[in-house]
């Protein structure tokens, strides 16, 4: 496990970094249209997500992870060894 953040782009890894967090795949309500989910999330348990985010399948979130050319880097681990939710949607040319 590392404490730094790492680039994810392959879906399998991303999936299964999320579902171990419980982590559901999401978009930001109001931002897409009916051809466009809009805005990638993430959405995990306990935080307020359920104002502003929306259920989307893992199909549609990497249809548009694969359409932005996105990267998720991710921490595994915070410094005291627990762990981490981290996660930041990028350019995979900025990760």
């Amino acid at each position: 496990m590392t404490t730094t953040a790492h680039p994810l782009t392959k879906h399998a890894a991303i999936q299964h970094w999320a579902e171990e967090r419980g982590a559901k795949p999401a978009c930001v309500k109001g931002t897409g249209d009916r051809n466009d989910v809009g805005v990638l999330r993430l959405d995990f348990p306990g935080y307020s997500g359920d104002q502003t985010l929306q259920p989307i399948s893992w199909e549609e979130w990497f249809q548009k992870f694969d359409e932005e050319d996105l990267a998720l880097l991710v921490q595994d681990e915070t410094a005291a060894g627990e762990t981490s939710n981290f996660n930041k949607l990028v350019k995979r040319g900025n990760a």
